[in-house]
């Protein structure tokens, strides 16, 4: 695939020299992009002199950019036992080239062995992404072909240009353009072409209206809003390439105005910029840029714009989207991010992905569209649109086998929007001053209870775990010595729109039991029968919805209810009053949903637990006759909790 991110011109003279006097005949190749000769010349070098771990580390590179997986991941392998030069982006080739070579057992166990490179949220993303692709919930009805109108240069980033035309780049040979030395093709162009009835393409000229440009023009993406064309071409003073102190010529994003306006919008001399997309409804110019502080090679960032006018820097998408890898080719359709990466647990190089958008800056996993779209070679540039009854139409390039150039585009139909929806399941966990329980345990369970998935908060109390769309499952939060959070499925439906369930308290055991007369028991308010009745007040109820709530947030805690009556009235008597009160609190725990199996034992004790001096025939005060009337629910199992 013709990466537009390596689309940059390199003064080859002014390099070799630097190069020259400094580095090695490799490192001067492999400075050039000429893999092939770099290639060579480390494998001489090396008869004569071992190698650097940092030459070694570019000949791995090398290998790789040529195909050659077993050579390269045989020397990323040794690097990484050596533990000395590799980083993040090579960590990803590295198992990018064993995925291709390997075992996937094999691929996830050095994974995990170098977990510690990379992010939390990567990981969760391989896991994920490994787990959808294993059990195929990705795959998709693609109904897939070949546009007309590819040549034998290089044809890619598709874009819709009203509903009946698209643009896209080439590098075919059309006179007005020169040669670019590095692919030996002529400098990128953007082109227009007319859709057909069914998605088919033809007529393939230039777009006459841009400003004339001999060197790139590429990626391009029309605005309807605007009546203009953002896309990438190359940096340029007086109609001549400018460079920077290192030789090369990056890429300007330009905004195109039909009636002859033109603005750079994103220009820096040491830094191209790729894949403009923009985003009318958020008022959002996204695109892609190898920044230093990114997260490995290209990521894709967002300007907030005012009618495409940059109105602040750049934001990077974070690691839940940008990885160690290249990411590039933004498009969002109905609250949908769709772009390429070449991160590590794809099908080959470069693969399609989408991701939910929710809220300002968060992101569901990127998921896999499945092989139905993807495949061990490379995929980038998709976009789609629904069309009125006829399900969806999108386009994208690819250098599968059986094209006519390097990249070629082709179009798909398909019944729905490409990718699977996500559950998403995010929240933090606190106690009831707010600070963060770190380690409590996050269940996902269907209907049956069994769990689905299982995830433990973080330091700072949050967690975050996602699933293939389903609307029958719970969740439950919970940790040793605390009550449990339980939602059910329209309590997580709900929090789909809201970013998630937000913070749960989770009341420690100590803070709703309490010792009393030598045991443990519910800390709810006191509330008396009222004299020899044995039916529940509607101001008893509260209380004994204290009980229910605390049996809730402890699904494992087994209770005994007791009653006990003050000495007044013959002892038989009070004895069977309080089995029939005992009896009626049960009736009401049972009623609110408490589960009979959590009450163990039911008892009325009547008169026989006297806790003062207040004993038969003996004259005491009200209150202190009321001290022996309570009603206690015992914790048995407290030291299980």
């Amino acid at each position: 695939m013709k990466r537009l991110w390596s689309i940059t011109f390199i003064l080859c003279s002014l390099c070799s020299v630097a190069l020259a006097q400094k580095s090695s005949t490799g490192d001067r190749l492999y400075f050039e992009y000429n893999y092939a000769e770099a290639v060579e010349a480390y494998e001489q070098e090396a008869r004569k002199a071992p190698l650097t771990p940092q030459q070694r580390l570019k000949l791995a590179e090398s290998y790789f950019k040529l195909r050659q997986y077993g050579q390269s991941s045989e020397i990323y392998l040794e690097l990484f036992k050596q533990d000395s030069v590799l980083g993040t982006a090579d960590f990803n080739r590295m198992l990018q080239a064993l995925s291709k070579t390997s075992n996937p057992e094999r691929v996830k166990a050095y994974t995990r062995a170098g977990q510690s490179m990379l992010t939390g949220e990567l990981m969760e993303n391989a896991t994920f992404n490994e787990a959808v692709l294993e059990q195929d919930l990705g795959s998709a009805e693609y109904e897939i072909f070949t546009l007309n109108i590819n040549s034998t240069g290089g044809d890619f980033a598709p874009a819709f240009y009203g509903d009946d035309r698209l643009l896209f780049s080439s590098s075919r040979s059309q006179g007005e353009k020169e040669v670019y030395g590095p692919s030996g093709e002529a400098y990128m162009d953007v082109f227009v072409a007319t859709l057909e009835a069914g998605g088919q393409a033809r007529n393939p000229g230039p777009l006459d209206w841009l400003p004339e440009l001999k060197y790139h023009e590429a990626t391009p993406f029309y605005s309807p809003n605007l009546d203009a064309v953002f896309y990438v071409r190359s940096n340029t003073e007086r109609g001549r390439m400018t460079f920077d102190e290192n030789g090369k010529n990056s890429l300007a994003v330009a905004l195109a105005f039909r009636e002859g306006d033109l603005q750079l919008l994103l220009r820096d001399p040491a830094t191209s910029f790729y894949y403009p997309y923009y985003d009318a409804e958020r008022e959002r110019l996204y695109f892609a840029a190898d920044f230093e502080q990114g997260y490995g090679g290209t990521d894709i960032y967002y300007v907030a714009t005012n009618q495409g006018r940059i109105m602040s820097s750049p934001v990077n998408l974070g690691p839940r989207i940008n990885s160690p890898g290249n990411e590039i080719a933004p498009f969002v359709q109905d609250g949908s991010l769709y772009f390429a990466s070449d991160v590590f647990y794809g099908f080959g190089g470069m693969d399609i992905y989408r991701a939910e958008m929710r809220g300002d800056d968060l992101f569901t996993i990127p998921v896999n569209l499945g092989p139905g779209i993807n495949s061990r070679h490379d995929e980038f540039g998709l976009i789609v649109r629904e069309e009125q009854g006829e399900g969806y139409l999108g386009y994208f390039s690819s250098n599968r086998p059986g094209g006519l150039g390097g990249d070629d585009l082709y179009g798909f139909r398909l019944s729905e929007a490409p990718g699977i929806k996500t559950l998403v399941f995010q929240g933090r966990v606190i106690d009831p001053i707010g600070n963060p329980l770190a380690g409590s345990r996050v269940r996902i369970l269907d209907p049956a209870g069994n769990e689905l998935q299982q995830v433990l908060s973080q330091e700072d109390g949050r967690y975050y775990a996602e699933l293939p769309w389903r609307e029958d499952v719970s969740l439950e939060i919970s940790r040793e010595k605390h009550a449990a959070a339980l939602f059910d499925s329209q309590a997580i439906l709900a929090s789909q729109e809201e970013g998630g369930i937000g913070e749960v308290i989770l009341a420690p055991l100590d803070a709703v039991v309490r010792d009393r007369e030598g045991k443990k028991v519910l800390d709810i308010d006191r509330f008396l029968f009222p004299k020899g009745t044995t039916a529940l007040t509607p101001d008893m109820l509260p209380k004994l919805d204290e009980a229910v709530a605390i049996l809730r947030g402890f699904p494992n805690m087994v209770v005994r209810i007791e009653a006990h009556t003050d000495s007044r009235g013959s002892s038989r008597t009070n004895l069977q009053l309080s089995q029939r009160r005992a009896k009626a609190i049960e009736q009401y725990l049972l009623s609110q949903g408490v589960p009979a199996e959590r009450i163990a034992e039911v008892e009325g004790l009547g008169e026989s637990q006297i806790m003062n001096n207040c004993k038969e025939g003996v004259f005491c005060l009200e209150m202190l006759h009321n001290q022996n009337e309570r009603y206690p629910l015992i914790v048995l199992n407290f030291n299980e909790l």
